[in-house]
């Protein structure tokens, strides 16, 4: 059955054995370093050119592979291949989604190109790379198939996923998902487009990739497969980043951030900024004060993840608080903000010397030189490239928590970016500093996961503008149905009462600039109390969707304002100022809920939209999910 030794040891689908067994050439990776070594082509130059014919058209140069001393640099010759696509995501099965299906899109069975599509990768010389889906701790197995000259894709996955050396695959290994990548496709069937095609069954997620930008598929692709998954057995994995906070007190807590985009997700893992030792609060957007606190001790940071939460069942204890692992193997680490040296330390210090070569993208690749993270590379109108990226193995990140360590969540929080906002141009930038949630208050938040002021990440969003990502912050990326995936959230966030919930903004609290340090203080905040907060410190905030504000807050001896815990408090906002802010999210909020009003709707979901939609107060929700602070 098979021409090919080792595939022996594959348990595949027979058109996908017909497929490997008519190719003449198929690479099985034995290390990491064969990978690499291999993106520089059969002549392993110092810069390789990823070019494909394209039939009547000629051939295409699709990106260049520059060979720095710190690994392989990769860059694409269009600007528009340097990101995701957002819109890139088509649905190939019958299976139940919200999501455009191919056929819907284009005409015609996936069926067919799918055929197609194997076709030519037979007539191509391979790689076929084990991995697993979500690491290597506990992902599952999965393949990737794709032409020698995509060796850099290939070691993309490699790098942020679980790699599987060929030498370590048993007999009966069988893949939950394969990944195909045919990047001619993109110029012959969808007019230079980036498209991702999901192909769900019960037993088996293909990811067919026309594009060789790895954000998509290599990256968000195995997120959709890992959704995917969880939806057959019950989990999810979120869209978020998480740390072990340890403070000067050795108190250690857990935290989980969430958010939309710009919401705070990377930042969580940042450690303290400071100016002369200080670190700046606030800066008043009209009279230009600022304000300081002074820290004689900042807390230790201890990653645990940066994207991708996995909440396996599995993992679940009886503790009451929800049990999470790192869903990857690798970071895929944006690099936009680090302009110069000095910016970024810690990741300028591990990608300029790392123990293993490192890959590198839209940066500005020289052969034989190094590849520095603050050169990025230009766009056709000479501006800089806004999605330069670095993938860094978790195990090169400094005090990192092991992958194989599951973490109980102590405090569960979600970011919003807000904007200025005053009692003469009142905005939705009305959020305290912190703001404690019941779990019902927490599940409307990541049904809408708001995305809003000037937004870094999406192109879409202009100025102060609110626009939904969508449930969870990782609808994008899910292949199933809006209101499965508010079930589960709504599950998930109910079995774990002892998980404190929380919303923290960041950019604007009321009429002062904060940028992230909300987020930063809160978190000294509440490691240097162990997670907790007592219930005498709870005031109810005035917009019920924001739960409770505390009534004071001090970190290392020292008061943070009123004015920033509750922003109403503020003479230039004013209760006015705040209320016409506050009906603005809320305004927003119940647009967005209502299409969650189905027949498939948990019916405590439905309860608790209902809430929001009559305007009740926090008590009702209170009624319908307690909090256990004390």
């Amino acid at each position: 059955m098979y021409s090919h030794p080792y595939l022996k040891n594959f348990s595949l689908p027979a058109e996908i054995v017909e497929t490997l067994n008519k190719c003449q050439v198929i690479c099985f990776p034995e290390t990491k370093a064969q990978l690499v070594e291999m993106c520089f082509g059969p002549t392993h130059s110092s810069r390789y050119d990823v070019m494909y014919p394209i039939p009547g058209k000629g051939t295409f140069k699709a990106a260049d592979v520059a060979r720095c001393k710190n690994g392989p640099v990769v860059n694409y010759m269009e600007d528009y291949m340097r990101r995701r696509d957002p819109d890139c995501m088509r649905i190939g099965d019958d299976l139940p989604t919200d999501k455009p299906r191919f056929k819907d899109v284009y005409g015609y069975e996936f069926s067919g190109l799918r055929k197609e599509t194997l076709q030519w990768l037979s007539e191509q010389q391979l790689i076929l790379l084990p991995f697993h889906s979500g690491g290597k701790y506990y992902g599952y197995d999965s393949i990737m198939i794709c032409p020698m000259n995509a060796a850099f894709f290939a070691l993309s996955i490699a790098n942020m996923q679980g790699f599987v050396s060929i030498y370590d695959v048993k007999p009966g290994f069988k893949p939950r998902a394969i990944i195909y990548v045919a990047p001619p496709f993109r110029y012959t069937h969808f007019k230079g487009k980036q498209v991702v095609v999901h192909n769900r069954s019960e037993e088996l997620h293909e990811v067919f990739s026309y594009n060789l930008y790895p954000g998509p598929s290599a990256k968000k692709g195995v997120f959709s497969i890992l959704l995917d998954i969880g939806e057959h057995e019950g989990w999810i994995t979120n869209h978020a980043s998480a740390a072990m906070v340890e403070s000067p007190y050795e108190n250690e807590v857990v935290f989980m951030h969430e958010g939309a985009s710009g919401g705070g997700k990377s930042e969580m893992l940042e450690e303290l900024h400071k100016e002369d030792g200080r670190i700046l609060l606030g800066t008043h957007t009209i009279s230009g004060e600022k304000c300081y606190l002074n820290f004689g001790e900042s807390c230790k940071i201890h990653p645990i993840a940066d994207d991708m939460v996995m909440a396996r069942t599995d993992l679940q204890n009886d503790s009451k608080r929800l049990v999470i692992a790192d869903a990857e193997d690798g970071w895929f680490l944006r690099m936009d903000g680090d302009t110069s040296y000095g910016m970024n330390p810690q990741y300028e210090r591990i990608s300029i010397h790392p123990p293993e070569p490192l890959e590198f993208f839209n940066m500005d690749g020289v052969p034989g030189a190094t590849c520095l993270i603050w050169e990025h590379v230009l766009n056709s109108d000479g501006t800089r490239c806004s999605n330069p990226r670095v993938i860094i193995p978790r195990n090169m990140i400094e005090n990192i928590i092991p992958g194989n360590q599951p973490q109980e969540v102590n405090v569960r929080s979600f970011g919003v970016r807000m904007p200025p906002s005053t009692k003469d141009s009142p905005n939705y930038g009305v959020m305290g500093l912190l703001q404690i949630v019941p779990t019902s208050i927490a599940w409307l938040w990541r049904l809408v996961s708001p995305r809003g002021f000037k937004n870094p990440s999406i192109s879409d969003t202009g100025g102060s503008e609110l626009k939904s990502e969508g449930v969870g912050s990782y609808w994008p990326f899910s292949t199933g149905k809006k209101v499965t995936q508010a079930n589960m959230l709504l599950h998930q966030l109910v079995d774990a009462p002892k998980t404190m919930n929380i919303l923290i903004p960041n950019q604007h609290i009321g009429a002062y600039h904060v940028g992230f340090a909300g987020e930063w203080l809160t978190r000294e905040y509440l490691a240097r109390k162990g997670g907790r907060v007592k219930a005498s410190h709870l005031v109810p905030a005035r917009c019920p969707i924001f739960g409770y504000s505390l009534d004071e807050m001090k970190i290392d001896g020292q008061y943070v304002r009123q004015t920033f815990l509750r922003p109403e408090m503020q003479s230039k906002l004013g209760l006015e100022g705040y209320d016409a802010g506050a009906k603005i999210l809320t305004d927003f909020f119940k647009s967005e809920i209502k299409q969650f009003i189905t027949d498939d709707l948990d019916p405590m979901g439905r309860e608790i939209i209902e809430l929001c939609l009559n305007d009740a107060p926090l008590e009702e929700y209170l009624r319908v999910t307690p909090m256990l602070i004390k």
